[in-house]
């Protein structure tokens, strides 16, 4: 398992790969992931001249899903701007030796409304519909699509792992599996165990996120289990914190970030990553 940071925890939008990758070499990470909020805010030479330098990997990338980015949307040129976000977002991959993209990309994250059956059923068509173009488009990049659950609050739409597994199944493509993130689980589902053991073989990226957002230890979680589950399943690729600055403009207020979740944004690695090598073992 190699272990790192998301860059929404300390940087938004990410901007300064060097000053972002010696950070996280100094807390110990072995991996940084990249929240594509904004394109132009790097270069991607910057990014690899900055893995060369430090050894950090960045074999994932993250979605940040507003509102104009959604592919189930009711208004038509957002479904059309969601799915070139995706394809903009597979295109970085190769670039800086990324491998998965990550992210809620059935949806707006923020969007949770009192839907009818006829809007449910016409949001799971548009997502099917332009998911299944993206991972078309995906495959022929090499690259893996991750999709993620998130609580209610945060969506209408994908809150558990068994809706995000139903939406896999009628995408019907390969190389689209599943993000969990222990935050979002702790939420929504009964037993977090059980249902990363009912994703086995469908699990390509895992945030392990405190209850609160806040340093995984310090928290409420039997991590034992969720590393035994995880075990269980299969995984051993790539293990993220995902925290936020509430700089984070594009999620900040969707995801309800209202405060700091820790004494400092680097104190969530120095004492996560830590913790995070120990329960693993």
């Amino acid at each position: 398992m190699k272990f790192g940071m998301n860059s929404l925890a300390w940087q938004s939008p990410f901007s300064d790969p060097l000053g972002q990758f010696e950070k996280a070499k100094k807390y110990g990470c072995d991996i940084y992931e990249i929240a594509a909020e904004d394109f132009s805010s790097f270069s991607t030479d910057a990014v690899n001249e900055a893995k060369k330098v430090t050894g950090i990997e960045t074999p994932t990338v993250v979605g940040a899903l507003g509102e104009t980015r959604d592919v189930s949307s009711d208004n038509p040129e957002y479904r059309k701007i969601g799915v070139q976000y995706i394809k903009d977002t597979v295109d970085l991959c190769p670039k800086i030796g990324a491998k998965v993209i990550a992210g809620p990309f059935y949806s707006a994250v923020g969007k949770a409304r009192q839907c009818t059956e006829d809007q449910k059923k016409q949001a799971w068509d548009w997502a099917v519909e332009n998911l299944r173009v993206c991972a078309a488009y995906a495959n022929d990049k090499g690259v893996k699509i991750a999709i993620e659950p998130l609580n209610r609050f945060e969506t209408d739409f994908i809150n558990t792992v068994d809706q995000a597994l139903d939406l896999i199944a009628r995408i019907d493509m390969p190389g689209v599996g599943l993000l969990l993130d222990t935050f979002h689980m702790n939420i929504e589902e009964s037993n977090i165990p059980a249902a990363i053991r009912s994703a086995k073989g469908k699990i390509y990226d895992i945030h392990c996120c405190a209850n609160n957002r806040g340093t995984p230890g310090e928290d409420n979680f039997d991590w034992p289990a969720i590393v035994a589950a995880l075990r269980d399943a299969g995984y051993d690729d790539y293990c993220l914190i995902e925290s936020f600055t509430p700089d984070c403009v594009e999620i900040a207020k969707a995801a309800s970030v209202w405060r700091p979740f820790a004494k400092s944004p680097e104190a969530i690695a120095e004492n996560g990553i830590p913790f995070l090598r120990k329960v693993f073992g």
